[in-house]
């Protein structure tokens, strides 16, 4: 199990190494430099001299690109040209904000999805596989963005329940966000449930059909029993895995909502960051996004690994 997980690491750590340079080599692609974005109009003579003097950006991409990687495995990501900030700083707040919704929509996402699931599998071809599945469906295929707007309609506009807009700053504390983020995190959930309920249903199906489970049946034992002892356990494995990758896809892909409802977290970050040409800012925001990703793909394929003691002799 010590040399799967250190395997992984590795794997994750060469992965991570592989997008910084992906990551480092687009933005050298992008016409200009920081300078130029920075300075705008007066981006001439001394003054752009001066500027990539002072920032290095005059020196070669291969020594910049060392020195971005050396600082940022110290967790120095450089400076924000636009707002004279560490960008350690700017992209902390802004995480945590982030990091606050999309697990708050996983709390209440998560169970909801697992447990529609469930029936919508037990019962499959019958009014409550009919009734979750179009629901699923409807909730996967809306935009993001006519969801939120929709939220904002009835719940802000209509009913004023909500604050459809949030107008509290990216560093207050977080008991602030509380009545904020009601909407920002159904919006969320929305899309969340629809994709783990599909993922459960099916493994529920496929779970019922198979060989163990029709000798069970055989055999007497017991529905319910035969549920939760067989069909639940081996049902719900294979979504480990779309639940870390669905909330990878919550921190770095709330983009739209987070515009929608002007939450103050990473998404709205990266928008503003690539509008005011602040490519330090979005060169950090993409390597953050993507250990996050790495991070919670390694957690749950090991996760996997202790749950499922099958696919470590398999892997062995």
């Amino acid at each position: 199990m010590i040399k799967l997980f250190l395997q992984r690491l590795l794997l994750g750590l060469l992965t991570l190494v592989f997008v910084s340079g992906i990551v480092f080599v687009t933005v050298e692609a992008l016409p200009g430099d920081a300078c130029t974005a920075y300075l705008g109009r007066m981006a001439t003579g001394t003054r752009l001299d001066n500027c990539r003097r002072d920032f290095g950006v005059d020196r070669p991409a291969l020594t910049r690109y060392a020195e971005w990687t050396l600082g940022a495995l110290q967790g120095d990501l450089g400076m924000s040209l636009k707002r004279n900030k560490p960008i350690s700083d700017i992209i902390g707040t802004r995480l945590r904000n982030t990091l606050v919704l999309g697990l708050s929509a996983t709390l209440i996402g998560v169970p909801i999805a697992i447990f529609l699931g469930i029936i919508a599998g037990l019962w499959r071809d019958r009014s409550p596989d009919l009734w979750v599945s179009t629901i699923a469906i409807f909730a996967m295929t809306i935009p993001e963005f006519v969801s939120s707007t929709l939220l904002i309609l009835v719940f802000s506009v209509w009913l004023g329940w909500f604050p459809g807009i949030v107008t509290t700053p990216p560093n207050a504390p977080l008991v602030e966000f509380l009545s904020d983020i009601i909407l920002p995190i159904i919006a969320l959930a929305l899309v969340m449930t629809a994709h783990i309920l599909r993922m459960v249903r099916t493994s529920v199906i496929d779970v019922m059909a198979s060989d163990y489970v029709q000798m069970a049946r055989l055999k007497g034992v017991p529905y319910w029993r035969m549920v939760f002892r067989h069909v639940l356990p081996n049902a719900l494995l294979p979504t480990i895995n779309l639940v870390a990758l669905t909330i990878a896809w919550l921190l770095g892909g709330v983009v739209v909502i987070e515009v929608v409802f002007n939450y103050p977290g990473l998404g709205r970050l990266t928008i503003d960051a690539i509008s005011d040409r602040d490519l330090a800012l979005v060169q950090a925001i993409a390597l953050v996004l993507a250990a996050v990703y790495i991070g919670l793909n390694l957690f749950a394929d090991l996760l996997t690994l202790v749950a499922n003691p099958r696919l470590r002799t398999m892997r062995h």
